[in-house]
């Protein structure tokens, strides 16, 4: 056992070859999607919104679409109030406030990696990546859960308790929902594949111990 962990330690001090820099160079680029793109898109489709309103979801904003000087997002609100449903307002998402100091925290560590990183720390990027994504995911879900599941008993249209999909299509009330991912959760995800590929190819060089 002490020479398995004698061995993973040295395999950790590994320093990353000149490829896998430039692939950490990549990941950063990927990486900048995020403060430039939406992370997630809805579209909420009915008979009298043929073209669909849409709602993009930033890691530090909402937005609804723009069609014919219409704001899709003060729409969306207006339609939630008949339901009950509390209206989708900026102040109420604080992962807005910390989610880009997150994102750019990565961006800086990769950074780092590049100059100075070994096996070691690019296992943690891998890690930490994982648990951002993975977070924020749950984090989205139980939004959509909270803001379902809180509807005001005194609303003028009385609709079942729901939650709205958070990938694929559902059927809430007269409309058809559409959610998934967009170019900055693309982003993101092509990121950490990158990672993983800088991994693999300074692995690749690594001669197994005697």
């Amino acid at each position: 056992m002490e020479r398995i962990l004698q061995k993973w330690e040295k395999f950790q001090d590994t320093p990353l070859n000149l490829k896998s820099r430039i692939a950490l160079l990549i990941s950063v680029l990927f990486l900048l999607a995020v403060f430039f793109f939406p992370l997630w898109k809805m579209q909420f489709f009915a008979t009298f919104y043929p073209d669909g309103l849409k709602l993009y979801i930033y890691s530090y904003k909402l937005e609804g679409g723009k069609t014919a000087g219409r704001d899709d997002l003060r729409e969306i609100n207006t339609l939630n109030h008949y339901i009950g449903m509390k209206p989708l307002s900026q102040s109420d998402f604080p992962e807005f406030t910390y989610l880009p100091f997150v994102f750019g925290a990565l961006g800086l560590l990769v950074l780092r990696a590049i100059v100075l990183g070994k096996v070691s720390t690019l296992i943690d990027l891998i890690v930490m990546y994982t648990y951002v994504g993975i977070f924020s995911i749950l984090d989205f879900y139980n939004k959509l859960y909270t803001y379902g599941h809180n509807l005001a008993p005194d609303a003028p249209i009385k609709v079942q308790p729901f939650t709205p999909p958070l990938f694929g299509k559902k059927l809430i009330a007269q409309f058809t929902v559409y959610s998934y991912p967009s170019l900055g959760s693309l982003g993101l995800l092509l990121s950490l594949i990158v990672l993983v590929i800088a991994l693999f190819l300074t692995l690749r060089e690594v001669k197994p111990s005697e």
